[in-house]
C-alpha cells in the first residue's frame, strides 16, 4: 500500500554565523542549531481517491449518465448507518441522494475519509476495504464491473 504522506527535503547553506547566536520567528530553533546547515522538512498529501485507487467524476452530466444507461442499474437506499463493506469485483455507484463518508481500512483517522454526495460518479476498485459511514437518507444506482470494463 502506498503511504499517505511524501517528503520533500529542501537544504540551504549558511554562511553567516549570527543566525547560531540570533534567534529569528524566521528560522526554526532546529534549524538555528547548526548555523552550517539548515533543512527545512516540508510534507505533502495526496488525495485519498488516489492512493486507494478510487475514481470519482463529480457532477456528472445527463448526457454521461443516460450514455451509461445509470437508470437500468440497481438501486439501494438506506437511512443513517455505519457498513463495514470490502469489494471483491469494482463496482461503479452513481449517487442519486444523500451523501457517504468512505473511511478506508488502514486510515490513520478519521479525518481521513473521502465524502461522495448526490452528483458524484464513484467507482470503487476490487479488494477494496472500507467503512461506509451514511448521515442520514441515501440513495445509490450501483453496477458490478468485470476488470477491464470501463
Amino acid at each position: 500500500m502506498a503511504s499517505a504522506t511524501g517528503s520533500f527535503f529542501f537544504a540551504s547553506f549558511l554562511r553567516q554565523p549570527f543566525f547560531a547566536s540570533r534567534p529569528s520567528s524566521r528560522w526554526p530553533a532546529t534549524a538555528i542549531a547548526n548555523a552550517d546547515r539548515i533543512v527545512v522538512h516540508a510534507r505533502f498529501q495526496r488525495p485519498l481517491e488516489e492512493i486507494y485507487s478510487v475514481r470519482v467524476e463529480r457532477g456528472v452530466s445527463a448526457e454521461r449518465l443516460e450514455a451509461l444507461g445509470v437508470d437500468r442499474w440497481s438501486t439501494w437506499k438506506t437511512g443513517k448507518f455505519r457498513l463495514p463493506w470490502d469489494w471483491h469485483v469494482d463496482q461503479q455507484v452513481y449517487v442519486v441522494s444523500g451523501e457517504v463518508r468512505v473511511l478506508p481500512e488502514g486510515a490513520k483517522s478519521g479525518e481521513n475519509h473521502m465524502r461522495f454526495v448526490a452528483g458524484d460518479l464513484v467507482r470503487y476498485p476490487k479488494w477494496f476495504e472500507a467503512d461506509l459511514f451514511f448521515d442520514g437518507p441515501y440513495e445509490e444506482r450501483y453496477r458490478f464491473r468485470a476488470y477491464g470494463d470501463d
